[in-house]
């Protein structure tokens, strides 16, 4: 009776490690083929994740609230045929020395995985540290030097936040020395650290009338993906207004009609998409991301729409392939993503791969505002409440002041690759597009 591996699911380009939130099946327990096994959560979405064979739990690797690199075996499953899984091998329990130095290829589905029992000493010549560790590392005056000598439970030794979090720790509280010349580096280096209980922190003592609220899980990771993409991306913000009479006009007429027909409400977002769509093709620099100093240009057009949760968080669906919808497509996508994160119904691919986001702050009354980055991509584009105003207006029988419905536009982008002139022309494009509406348009 062969075991099979469970590993924790790869869920985007840009998450590295997931957290549990609960266990489905315990030990014993008879699971079927794309049963649920256990829920996890990220800093985008909550999922669960499926059983790829059926058989009984044989044991759960990590417990509810543990932080788990993607890759890592989460839990083994007990079959009762070898046909079509590979069984889990049953070595003894001895280091592996991969001959070429080499990281083992990595899969998207559950694969059996060999579990190393003794410790051996990362190699950290070329080893990558997230933007977030290193700024941690950098606030709590832990040189390169100790860095390199943490051991890293992520993929490949990688140091993760728990990792650097619980080094800090045990440094505060005196039970690990931190490194002050070449010989404590070599010895953290050569072996495990040891694992210490740190002190009870004293509970903050706070003045005046309040009350305290705890933040809930997916507040924690939403404020940690914010400080994350304000550390990792330079941000400019550059604004601009639009006269969106004509659209506020258009939509006002064929609003019911098109409800009628398609039985979906036309809304603004699909509108803005739109207009986004036809400029990020005139300007395909805005739709990338930066790997080292490698620019990465994204041909595909997927486009992340900022939709408030009932809770108040904060949540981006994607619209893939944007620039493949017409307007009842783009419609439609819209619609069905926002009633599925109000319901908490997305599904993890909902909210990955996307390459360009827009937020609308005018849903809640802002005039403007200056959206953070949703990493790794390099541009948010924020838009604005409609409000009537009066604005001069240029006619053949020269000015004129008049009442219009206008609208700010606000881009922040990383400046690293996004200069103020492309960010904007940019924006200043969205602007036209929306502003030569034709009244005229069919659907």
């Amino acid at each position: 009776m062969p075991l099979v591996d469970l590993v924790m699911p790869k869920m985007g380009e840009s998450i590295m490690e997931a957290t549990i939130l609960k266990w489905h099946k315990q030990p014993g327990d008879a699971v079927k083929q794309d049963e649920t096994v256990l829920e996890i959560a990220t800093d985008k979405v909550d999922s669960e994740v499926p059983s790829i064979v059926e058989g009984v739990m044989e044991e759960l690797l990590f417990q509810v609230n543990d932080v788990v690199p993607i890759g890592s075996v989460i839990a083994r499953v007990r079959t009762e045929s070898a046909a079509g899984v590979s069984p889990t091998p049953q070595p003894p329990r001895q280091t592996q020395q991969a001959g070429n130095g080499q990281a083992p290829e990595q899969h998207p589905s559950y694969t059996p995985v060999i579990q190393h029992t003794e410790y051996k000493a990362p190699n950290t010549a070329n080893r990558f540290y997230s933007p977030l560790v290193l700024n941690i590392a950098s606030s709590e005056g832990v040189p390169l030097s100790e860095l390199e000598a943490i051991r890293g439970s992520g993929n490949e030794g990688r140091v993760t936040k728990k990792d650097i979090l619980q080094y800090v720790a045990e440094r505060r509280s005196g039970i690990q020395n931190p490194a002050t010349g070449s010989q404590a580096v070599r010895a953290a280096a050569v072996a495990p650290p040891a694992i210490h209980t740190a002190p009870t922190p004293q509970p903050t003592i706070y003045s005046g009338n309040v009350e305290i609220l705890e933040m809930d899980r997916m507040r924690r990771l939403i404020a940690d993906h914010m400080v994350r993409s304000k550390h990792t991306s330079p941000h400019v913000t550059s604004f601009t207004e639009a006269d969106v009479t004509n659209m506020v006009l258009w939509r006002n007429k064929v609003k019911k009609e098109f409800e009628k027909r398609e039985s979906s409400k036309i809304t603004f977002t699909p509108l803005f998409i739109e207009a986004i769509v036809h400029c990020i093709k005139r300007y395909p620099l805005i739709n990338s991301s930066l790997d080292g100093d490698k620019i990465i240009i994204k041909k595909d057009i997927n486009i992340g729409m900022a939709t408030a949760l009932p809770s108040g968080n904060l949540i981006v669906p994607v619209i893939r392939n944007a620039d493949q919808l017409n307007l009842v497509g783009l419609t439609k996508q819209v619609n069905a993503l926002a009633d599925n994160a109000r319901q908490n119904r997305l599904r993890p691919e909902d909210t990955q791969g996307g390459t360009f986001t827009m937020t609308n702050v005018g849903t809640f009354g802002s005039l403007m505002g200056t959206p953070i980055i949703n990493q790794p991509q390099v541009a948010i584009l924020a838009v604005g409440a409609i409000k009537k105003r009066p604005v001069v207006i240029e006619t053949a029988e020269g000015d004129a002041i008049a009442i219009r419905h206008m609208m700010y536009l606000s881009l922040s982008y990383d400046h690293r690759i996004v200069d103020g002139s492309l960010g904007a022309t940019f924006l200043t494009a969205v602007a036209n597009e929306l502003e030569n509406f034709s009244p005229d348009r069919e659907f």
